[in-house]
């Protein structure tokens, strides 16, 4: 049967008539303009293959950046608490230097300064355990 095929084709001539010939162009210029479409085509979808990657690549570097930024605002902002409140109890220790009695009050407790005719006796912190 494959051989009739052949055959049937071998036998069949070409009409060679303008009207063909002009059909034959006309057929081989929609061919070419089906292939050139066809790669257009493909172009755009790499070109838009290419972007779109790009553009998902771009926003999940942002994205580890922002974290990042975010991880290291969160310790900038605790550690600024740290000294806002370091700073606020200096402030309070300024303010009880500046008192006389508060320094006197420290004089005795830390260096054992004493009162005129006062003796001080120093205790052990600890309680023996016996």
């Amino acid at each position: 049967m494959g051989r009739r095929r052949e055959r049937k084709r071998n036998n069949i001539s070409r009409i060679n008539s303008t009207y063909a010939k002009q059909q034959e162009e006309q057929m081989a210029k929609k061919s070419r303009e089906k292939t050139l479409l066809f790669r257009r085509l493909i172009a755009f979808v790499v070109l838009f293959v290419l972007i779109g990657g790009g553009m998902t690549t771009y926003h999940f570097q942002q994205r580890a950046q922002m974290q990042e930024k975010q991880a290291e605002y969160e310790q900038l902002n605790e550690q600024m608490e740290q000294y806002t409140d370091r700073n606020q109890a200096l402030k309070e220790e300024v303010e009880k230097l500046s008192d006389i009695d508060y320094l006197l009050q420290i004089a005795r407790k830390d260096y054992f300064f004493s009162k005129d005719g006062e003796i001080i006796f120093k205790l052990p912190d600890e309680e023996p355990s016996y």
